[in-house]
């Protein structure tokens, strides 16, 4: 108690420390506010000056192949042709009839300076009685050609597509007995099912004859009468499963036997692109893409120059308001504090 006595604690004096605490804590919340506002304006700003320095390395181009190539930064990629794809996993067939069943394809790409040359070469084959062309797709920059051989000419054709120099050709055998012996199971089951169909509908019509004969013997009309929606619904049913199960039986017949046309023919799928050693589209390409470049860099100088100029000068103008306003409230702060003071 003693030492409350000696500060004097007077109401005047605690009210002039309370009103000092309540101004330093007011000025310390709007320095706050302020720092909190023009750290913000200047993240904006940087944030907005980064996405504009980052927008000019982002352009893609395609080279003569259609790989995918970028301008202003090395990164490298990986393309389809230098990453061997992994061997597809084939079940095993019983038996020992499989190679009777084989198929073979060839699938390859052409690399070429005369690509009228190569492509004509390529579709002067469908002149030939024992070549079949199930598609042809010509365009700028190279063609496509899938087509298929009969067995006894597929050496002819395969010394043709050689003569070509194709930079990729692959050969893939494989066998389709699974796939027969799935067929030839699946009709046998469906052709039972149809027997049984049939076989049913044709006992139900000769029982629901006896049972309506009975009945009109009987002179029973109502049970007439149901004997004969009976009848009628089971033969709907029994004609629709019928017409299902046949419907079935005709894919799997198609499905088969396009299966055993390609025992008879040797496949063929075929890219031709060309690759000049000098490109004139490249070349005009790779232009038009350096001037674009040029004109958005040109722009983006320009726009720094005058809106980034202007938006820096009304950054410092806001700077130095900001700056003004403190200076201005901590010298009446002041003279306030010393008023309440000295009273």
């Amino acid at each position: 108690m003693e030492f409350l006595n000696k500060l004097n604690l007077k109401p005047a004096i605690i009210f002039k420390v309370a009103g000092l605490v309540l101004a330093a804590l007011l000025g310390i919340i709007l320095l706050t506010l302020v720092f909190r506002v023009i750290g913000s304006s200047f993240g904006s700003v940087t944030r907005q000056g980064l996405e504009e320095s980052a927008g000019g390395f982002n352009m893609l181009a395609y080279d003569s192949d259609g790989s995918k190539a970028s301008f202003g930064a090395a990164a490298p990629e990986l393309s389809a042709r230098n990453i061997a794809p992994m061997p597809p996993y084939e079940e095993t067939v019983t038996g020992d009839r499989s190679e009777d069943y084989e198929v073979t394809q060839y699938s390859g790409t052409i690399e070429t300076r005369d690509l009228d040359g190569t492509c004509g070469a390529l579709a002067a084959l469908k002149t030939k009685d024992y070549v079949i062309f199930e598609s042809a797709n010509e365009y700028d920059r190279g063609c496509n050609y899938n087509f298929k051989v009969e067995r006894s000419h597929k050496d002819e054709i395969l010394e043709t597509v050689k003569g070509l120099d194709p930079k990729t050709l692959v050969e893939n055998t494989n066998t389709i007995k699974r796939q027969i012996d799935d067929f030839t199971s699946e009709t046998e089951i469906l052709t039972k099912k149809k027997e049984s169909i049939e076989r049913t509908l044709s006992d139900a019509i000769a029982s629901y004859d006896e049972i309506a004969r009975v009945a009109t013997q009987a002179r029973d009309a109502e049970s007439l009468a149901k004997i004969i929606d009976s009848k009628i619904r089971i033969i709907e049913r029994l004609s629709q499963d019928r017409i299902s199960v046949n419907e079935q039986l005709d894919r799997l017949s198609r499905a088969k036997a396009e299966q055993l046309d390609r025992l008879d023919y040797t496949y063929f799928y075929l890219s031709v692109y060309e690759n000049k050693f000098v490109d004139g589209e490249n070349i005009k390409d790779s232009w038009k893409a350096a001037v674009k470049e040029f004109v958005r860099d040109v722009n983006i100088t320009l726009q720094t120059m005058s809106i980034g100029l202007l938006a820096a000068i009304l950054l410092v103008i806001q700077y130095a308001l900001y700056i003004f306003l403190l200076i201005l409230a901590a010298k009446y702060g002041w003279r306030f504090v010393r008023y309440i003071w000295n009273k």
